[in-house]
């Protein structure tokens, strides 16, 4: 049976970053395994022209290793992109570049392996065993989880979105039925961040006619995400280090609250939007509708149609929205690694409400003497940066430190000009 030094299950950005970040490691054995037979990024949702939140430096390593032949930048000179790009004076890649460099990255690193779908890890004494669907297992020291995430569909919506016979769908397959959603009649979105907002632009500019276009959203506004310099630097490490140490208890209450860290719009898309609706306001009412503050909290379908019941929070109202179609723009979870996790059993420690304890460098606590980390499942513990790719390339440097037991990368002590919480004397 093989034996590696690091195994990693899943090949997202945040894997192949560690990948990117491990190869040439002098005496590293690494190897990465993902059911898909290729690197893919949202594919559903690269609408034409979208671009990232993030700027083309939170790639796969520059903010580690600026020289690091997987940057960003090496991509484009490899694609005989490089002054385009620099002339287009792009701060953040497309969505859909953002894609191809991944899957540049992934078919430049020996250590990936796609359609190879790890399905069970159990402790083998003193190693991690690894089960492969028809493959011979493999034993690693070190395993880090990076099994991304998944749609999240609210519970009034589930059931439509399940029906085959039924026009709603999750905005992770927007592209997959876009044609039917644009010959609909009526289409309501549902969802105030960044992928809701997308879906309604090209709704705007590709609809013949805007008349039964509906957005609806929890949130008392469809607001900005926070892009101020100093509000920026909650996503740095020092801030990561200052949310890890707060209680528990601290943690769940402030989470909730940082929403526009993480869940609002870009003030781009936002003016777009707007800027859509005027245009088409020249000739009369362009005929969209735009409600915030209002929850989904019933939906079925009746005459061929879809019945959503809604609810305003501030009015205390409630009503009756009739469409032809829905779009669930309502975010991703983390995927359940309970499944993986199984063969582990107790040997997994859990916080009260049942998520995994992980420490500051990103480490299960377990009660076995190997190592075990997750890249993006650790919101609840590090903060509204876990998602975010700007953090990517920092999490897998300090994974790469720990599993290798010495300093690989160098990374500076103080990454923010904000002191986070009070110093001790």
């Amino acid at each position: 049976m093989r034996r590696h030094h690091l195994a990693g299950v899943g090949i997202g950005p945040f894997n192949l970053s560690l990948a990117a970040l491990a190869d040439g490691v002098d005496g590293l054995d690494a190897v990465f395994f993902d059911a898909r037979p290729e690197f893919r990024w949202h594919p559903g949702l690269l609408v034409e022209g979208a671009t990232l939140q993030v700027p083309f430096l939170a790639d796969l390593v520059t903010l580690v290793d600026p020289t690091n032949p997987f940057s960003f930048l090496n991509y484009l000179r490899d694609r005989g992109r490089l002054l385009p790009f620099y002339f287009a004076e792009r701060f953040h890649p497309l969505r859909a570049e953002y894609d191809d460099y991944g899957r540049w990255a992934a078919a430049r690193l020996p250590s990936c392996r796609f359609g190879h779908e790890v399905t069970g890890l159990r402790w083998a004494g003193d190693a991690f065993e690894l089960t492969i669907a028809g493959a011979e297992p493999v034993l690693a020291d070190h395993v880090v989880l990076g099994v991304g995430s998944v749609p999240s569909v609210p519970e009034p919506l589930r059931g439509l979105v399940a029906d085959p016979g039924v026009l709603a769908l999750h905005s992770a397959d927007y592209l997959t039925r876009r044609d039917e959603l644009l010959a609909a009649g009526s289409v309501t979105v549902v969802g105030s961040g960044q992928s809701g907002a997308e879906v309604v632009l090209d709704l705007l500019r590709s609809r013949s006619t805007v008349d039964g276009l509906r957005w609806l959203a929890r949130t008392p506004a469809f607001a900005p995400m926070e892009y101020s310099k100093l509000g920026l630097e909650q996503f740095t490490p020092d801030y990561t280090a200052y949310f890890h140490g707060l209680p528990e208890a601290v943690r769940d209450r402030l989470l909730p609250t940082q929403w526009q860290l993480y869940k609002g719009i870009d003030a781009e898309t936002i003016g777009a939007i707007h800027d859509e609706l005027y245009r088409r306001s020249i000739t009369g009412p362009p005929g969209a509708v735009l409600t915030p503050g209002v929850e989904v909290v019933s939906a079925s379908t009746a005459d061929g149609e879809i019945e959503l019941g809604v609810r305003h929070a501030q009015q205390g109202r409630d009503a009756t929205v009739r469409t032809a179609a829905v779009v669930a723009a309502t975010g991703y979870a983390e995927a359940p690694a309970g499944p993986l996790l199984a063969g582990l059993g107790d040997a997994v420690r859990r916080d009260r409400k049942g998520r995994l304890e992980v420490g500051a460098d990103y480490r299960v606590a377990l009660d076995v003497p190997g190592s075990l980390f997750v890249q993006n499942a650790e919101r609840h513990t590090h903060g509204p940066g876990a998602p975010d790719l700007g953090l990517g390339a920092w999490r897998a440097a300090v994974i790469l430190n720990a599993v290798c037991g010495k300093t690989v990368h160098e990374l500076p002590d103080r990454t923010a000009f904000t002191t986070f919480g009070l110093e001790d004397k």
